[in-house]
């Protein structure tokens, strides 16, 4: 690769990476090609930019970045790399850990999201537990909408509740109405016997 195309590369790397907030690098080494374009096209799929990388451009491009410092992702860049860029903070995760239902790799090397640097591995079940931005939209928008629920319950059960009061008064007060006149009548009938 000549100083050119090496420019050349790490600007396309910069492009990706400049108004990233979910970053990603990922351990391919070891799939074949066949997985490696499954992977590829899952990673379509799920709206995930994806592009095998060499280290030495990744750490150069990284540091050209201003206003992220991706220092402490540079240890882990050993072996074959591909750089994951999405919009969801766990999607990546979660495609990696798919993908490892079937075999050991792809491998987490490390991440970048929310601010926060995770190196290794280990952390793929943590970034998979990460909700999306559009499940914690639905989470919040379920929490104030039970409270809403519960007040519109409660008065639909008191407009029921009035309702039927209002259905059965009107029986229990006929009786009395006609029981009233009957005994103002006998009232009146009474001192006129006399």
């Amino acid at each position: 690769m000549t100083k050119e195309d090496k420019v050349l590369v790490i600007q396309e790397i910069k492009d990706m990476l400049q108004d990233a907030k979910v970053v990603y690098v990922a351990n391919l080494e070891g799939m074949n090609a066949s997985a490696t374009s499954d992977f590829r096209r899952q990673a379509f799929k799920q709206n995930i930019s994806l592009k095998v990388v060499k280290n030495t451009l990744l750490q150069k491009a990284m540091e050209q970045i201003e206003g992220v410092d991706y220092s402490e992702m540079f240890e882990s860049f050993k072996g074959n790399s591909a750089l994951m860029i999405s919009e969801t903070a766990n999607a990546p995760a979660k495609l990696i850990q798919n993908f490892r239902k079937k075999a050991e790799i792809p491998a987490l090397k490390a991440a970048y999201l929310q601010e926060t640097i995770y190196v290794g591995d280990e952390n793929l079940g943590t970034l998979a537990n990460i909700k999306s931005r559009e499940e914690m939209i639905g989470e919040i928008i379920g929490l104030l909408q039970s409270p809403i629920r519960n007040v519109l319950s409660a008065l639909q059960n008191k407009e029921e509740a009035t309702g039927k009061a209002e259905e059965a008064a009107p029986a229990e007060e006929t009786p009395a109405a006609e029981a009233a006149p009957e005994a103002s009548a006998d009232a009146t009938e009474a001192p006129s016997a006399e």
